[in-house]
C-alpha cells in the first residue's frame, strides 16, 4: 500500500470519537469554559508519560483535588493548601503547586492562555510550541522565586522535543471536531508539531519516515516536515496514524 494512503486510512479510523474515553484528551473536553479547557489540557498533558490506564487514573485524581473546578482552583490559590502527596510517577504536589502559581501570574493578567500566545504573537515564531513553552516557563520562575521545574514543562528548548506540550496543542488546535477541540485560534493547525515519544519515533522509523535515532527536536522537526509534505494544513493528523500502526507492530512482534 501506497505509504500516504497508509497513514491516511489508519489515521481516520483511530481518529474516531471511540478514542476519546481511554485517552487523556477525555479530561479538558469535560469542560466548556476555556480557561478550564486550558487549564486541563496543560496539567493533564504534563503527567501523560507510562501507561494510559494510569495516565488517565491520575489525571481524574488531579482534577478531583482541584474539585473539578480548575480555573477557579488556579484564581483561588487554593493550591497553597494542597497536602504533599504523589500526583504521577515522579510529579508531586510540590511540582503542580509550581505550576499552578505560574499559570496564577497568567490568568491574573490574561483573559486565557490563548490570549496570552496572542499578546506574545507566537503564530509568528517558526516554532511556536517551543517559544510559547519559553514564554510560559518564564512565568513560572517569576511566580516561583525565580526557579524553574523540568516536572512541569521543559526547560532546554533546544533539545526538548516537547511530547506533551505538543500533545496539548493538537488537543486545543486541531479543529476537525471529532477528538480535538479546536479551541484555539492562537496557532493554526498547520503550525503544530507531531508529539514525538519513543513509541511515534520508532514507528516513524518502521515505516521510512525518518532515519535518526534520537527523540528529539530535531527529529520532531523532521518528521514533522515530512508529514507536512504529505498534508500541509494538518500535519499532525498522522499522529493518529503513527499510534495506531505502532500498536499493530507492538502485537506483532508480541505474537511472533
Amino acid at each position: 500500500m501506497d505509504l500516504k494512503l497508509l497513514l491516511d486510512t489508519e489515521a481516520a479510523r483511530i481518529n474516531h470519537p471511540d478514542f476519546i474515553a481511554a485517552d487523556p484528551v477525555q479530561f479538558p473536553r469535560r469542560y466548556t469554559s476555556l480557561p478550564d479547557i486550558e487549564i486541563a489540557a496543560l496539567l493533564c498533558s504534563s503527567i501523560a508519560w507510562g501507561n494510559r490506564k494510569m495516565i488517565c487514573r491520575d489525571c481524574d485524581r488531579m482534577l478531583a483535588l482541584m474539585g473539578h473546578d480548575p480555573y477557579n482552583y488556579v484564581m483561588d490559590q487554593a493550591y497553597e493548601e494542597l497536602p504533599d502527596q504523589n500526583i504521577h510517577r515522579t510529579f508531586f504536589a510540590a511540582n503542580l503547586r509550581h505550576f499552578l502559581r505560574g499559570l496564577h501570574r497568567i490568568y491574573s493578567r490574561y483573559g486565557t492562555l490563548n490570549d496570552f500566545a496572542n499578546a506574545h504573537h507566537i503564530g509568528a515564531d517558526e516554532a511556536p510550541s517551543w517559544k510559547l513553552v519559553e514564554l510560559i516557563n518564564a512565568e513560572l520562575a517569576e511566580a516561583n522565586g525565580g526557579c524553574g521545574d523540568s516536572r512541569c514543562l521543559p526547560l532546554n528548548m533546544r533539545t526538548t522535543a516537547l511530547k506533551r506540550v505538543n500533545m496539548a496543542l493538537r488537543w486545543l488546535v486541531r479543529n476537525d471536531g471529532i477528538v480535538d477541540m479546536g479551541v484555539w485560534n492562537a496557532i493554526k493547525p498547520s503550525q503544530l508539531y507531531i508529539p514525538l515519544d519513543v513509541h511515534v519515533g520508532n514507528t516513524a522509523r518502521e515505516l521510512g519516515l525518518v532515519t535518526r535515532k534520537a527523540n528529539d527536536r530535531r527529529t520532531t522537526v523532521e518528521l514533522t516536515e515530512t508529514l507536512r509534505a504529505m498534508r500541509p494544513d494538518d500535519p499532525v493528523f498522522y499522529d493518529y496514524a503513527l499510534f495506531g500502526i505502532g500498536i499493530g507492530i507492538e502485537k506483532a512482534i508480541q505474537n511472533s
